[in-house]
């Protein structure tokens, strides 16, 4: 099931919005934030099965994110050699998808449709999967770009992105001025 902001309550954003912010808090923790800064009383329970609803219509999903220092960063963008596209992109596409040194992986509108995030223990170990994965998937690839990604300096997603979702109704508008009013 696809996550549809429409869907989802701006009760249901706002306890989202908390979690991402506070993501080592008890549901009690979580409770009192929601009750002092948004106005919002519900037991730790409650927020417990709300949480596990949303996960389980995969509105979120949790991930555990290794600290940047223990891997190296890179983005790879492949071009396709369009003669052999319909014969060898779906073999390649699982491959990617699979593959544990990938985090992300993502179309463009670009010359370069599939872009990737991949983490590597270092140059050496990014070099050999390549080399790989050339051998493997080469006769899809008409183009292949790779950066190394030196500094990773953000890597997470803010509880603020959620304001945007919220104002865009009239709940959700009160539930960002009960937080505006109660100090948030």
């Amino acid at each position: 099931m696809d996550a549809d902001a429409a869907n989802i309550s701006p009760r249901n954003l706002v306890i989202l919005k908390v979690r991402v912010d506070n993501p080592t808090a008890s549901t009690r923790e979580l409770s009192e934030i929601l009750e002092a800064e948004y106005d919002i009383s519900l037991s730790h329970n409650r927020i417990n099965e709300i949480l596990r609803e949303l996960a389980d219509s995969e509105v979120f999903r949790e991930t555990i994110i290794p600290d940047e220092s223990l891997f190296r960063h890179y983005l790879f963008r492949i071009a396709f050699y369009h003669p052999n596209f319909a014969e060898y992109w779906e073999d390649c596409y699982w491959s990617l998808v699979e593959d544990p040194h990938v985090m992300m992986f993502f179309n463009a509108d670009s010359d370069y449709h599939w872009h990737i995030v991949a983490q590597f223990r270092g140059d050496e170990q990014m070099q050999r999967w390549v080399h790989e994965f050339f051998k493997s998937h080469g006769k899809l690839i008409g183009q292949f770009h790779n950066t190394n990604l030196h500094g990773v300096h953000k890597f997470q997603t803010d509880a603020a992105i959620f304001d945007d979702i919220l104002s865009e109704t009239e709940e959700g508008q009160v539930y960002l001025e009960n937080h505006e009013q109660n100090g948030g």
